[in-house]
């Protein structure tokens, strides 16, 4: 039942090719950053995983997180609501380029997926979106009056998340807004890894405080002091 895992490097080491790879975060909170530069490292150390499918709320800024994945070259597609934010050069510079598939979600969809996709429902009607270019080629059903378009729930091989707490077990708490996508990610995802910021004893969260139950995450690592996107990028940080 432990599933503690002993590094980063361990952690992201079954990650394969081709894969869809559900990364949580709002901006910067909640953001795996540790998780992240352990895949770009095993990357260029050994040229895996690549051609992989990210999921994310946006297409990453400045030259670390997401973004660096993209400047490495191991993103072939981008799912996201939004693909331009701070700085993001790293994503628009390939996508004008042809280099990289964009699927424009948007947010409240883009969630509502991940959401379907945890539990187990393979699809839904919004009026989001409805005559628009994202809805061409979807089903569109009239209810009460109004139309509505079919949308997919949206599932991932690993989803790699943040955490504040988190115990052998694999429950975890978050730190405020950081909660934002990582539940849903972690019940969308057939394999989970969490960082969390501190790893406690089994029984130390108090079970109405837990917010992803154990049975959803496979493995988590023991990041303290994370660090924080935003800041990275304020600072100008490259990660190479």
């Amino acid at each position: 039942m432990d599933k503690t895992i002993a590094n980063l490097s361990d952690a992201v080491a079954d990650i394969d090719d081709g894969s869809v790879l559900m990364i949580g975060g709002f901006g910067g909170s909640g953001a795996p950053i540790e998780l992240i530069h352990a895949l770009i490292d095993r990357f260029k150390a050994t040229g895996h995983p690549k051609n992989l499918t990210v999921v994310n709320n946006n297409a990453g800024n400045g030259r670390i997180g997401i973004a660096a994945m993209i400047d490495a070259g191991m993103v072939s597609k981008m799912v996201c609501s939004f693909p331009r934010s701070s700085d993001p050069r790293a994503f628009t510079d390939r996508y004008m380029a042809g280099e990289i598939e964009l699927e424009l979600v948007p947010q409240g969809t883009l969630a509502e997926r991940i959401r379907a996709a945890g539990a187990g429902i393979p699809a839904f009607y919004t009026p989001t979106s409805v005559g628009t270019e994202l809805a061409e080629g979807k089903p569109v059903a009239e209810f009460d009056g109004r139309q509505y378009v079919q949308e997919r729930w949206l599932k991932a091989d690993v989803a790699l998340v943040k955490a504040e707490l988190g115990d052998p077990y694999g429950n975890l708490t978050y730190r405020l807004a950081a909660r934002n996508f990582n539940p849903l990610m972690c019940m969308a995802a057939e394999t989970t890894i969490a960082q969390v910021s501190r790893l406690v004893q089994p029984g130390a969260i108090d079970p109405e405080n837990v917010v992803t139950p154990g049975i959803f995450v496979d493995g988590l690592v023991e990041v303290a002091n994370p660090q924080q996107e935003e800041v990275l990028v304020r600072e100008g940080a490259v990660y190479e």
